[in-house]
């Protein structure tokens, strides 16, 4: 990987947008949950994703790609494929239905803490006292957040459905990262951001379609097409599925992950904005106090 730029308007533009998005997401997924059912809306965004990426990445469906030459390796990519499309955004779409678009947004943002304690529990890797202290500052934060300011209540707390799921799909996310990092694909693959999230997306669409496949056979699952749902739709799939991705992998290679992951901190300050302009849900004192902890927290243990 290259070595990480100055900072520039346009790096700091390309991070800019993916949280931008990606909160986007977030709001509009609490705007149309009486309109679909959480787990068809994730399939329906990875389709449109794989549709828009076909004319960009067709050669990695083609048997001479890489993806079926090393099949035992990118056997992996089916995890990968699981945890990170299948199951976080489907985690986080279930936590907007019963959860506000903001503490959804803080309660991801407690991804450093869980990074730390998936590579250390599963991977072996021992984190060092700043990034300790960094991931517990953040963890005061989600906990700030989960007890709606009132520390008292986390002796009696009782979290709504949509906490827990966006923790379960934090988690995965945790996991998604490490092997992520882990894989060793061509490198030919890794340089091209759309043959590599399609590398994904062929086994990530086969994961959100069984999970949709399975809430409509056991759920009173439902889908009610109009132009509302149309737009959401194609906003999800085209924004934060695909130009999201691009614009973070290249702000990434431009600033490093580090000062990038700084940056993904924006995104529950976004949120809280879209959410009073859309939602009319206006965020409370304990909601910047929190994303004050969060990015603390990130700047401690990324601080040299």
């Amino acid at each position: 990987m290259p070595s990480p730029q100055r900072l520039t308007p346009l790096t700091i533009l390309l991070l800019v947008v993916p949280p931008l998005l990606w909160a986007g997401n977030a709001v509009v997924g609490r705007l149309v949950r009486e309109l679909v059912s959480p787990l068809t809306l994730n399939f329906v965004r990875w389709v449109i994703a794989f549709v828009l990426l076909l004319p960009l990445a067709a050669p990695v469906l083609r048997p001479a790609s890489p993806l079926w030459a090393h099949w035992k390796r990118y056997a992996l990519l089916g995890l990968l494929g699981l945890l990170g499309i299948g199951l976080y955004n489907a985690f986080q779409y279930l936590a907007l239905q019963t959860s506000t678009p903001i503490n959804v947004t803080l309660v991801g943002s407690s991804l450093p803490l869980w990074m730390l304690a998936v590579g250390s529990l599963f991977f072996g890797a021992r984190p060092h006292a700043r990034a300790i202290g960094g991931a517990l500052l953040s963890m005061l934060g989600v906990l700030l957040v989960l007890s709606r300011g009132e520390w008292r209540q986390l002796l009696a707390l009782r979290l709504v459905p949509g906490d827990l799921y966006m923790i379960l799909g934090t988690i995965a996310w945790a996991f998604y990262s490490w092997l992520l990092a882990r894989t060793h694909e061509p490198a030919a693959l890794r340089r091209d951001w759309a043959a590599f999230l399609m590398a994904q997306l062929v086994f990530g669409i086969a994961w959100s379609g069984a999970l949709a496949a399975g809430e409509w056979t056991l759920t009173p699952a439902h889908l009610d097409l109009g132009w509302p749902l149309v737009a959401a739709m194609a906003f999800i799939g085209i924004g934060p599925a695909v130009l999201a991705y691009r614009c973070w992998g290249t702000g990434v290679q431009r600033a490093g992950p580090q000062v990038a992951g700084i940056f993904m901190n924006l995104t529950p300050l976004f949120a809280a904005v879209m959410s009073a302009a859309f939602l009319r849900e206006a965020p409370h004192w304990y909601h910047g106090a929190a994303f004050v902890l969060i990015v603390g927290g990130i700047v401690v243990s990324t601080r040299r």
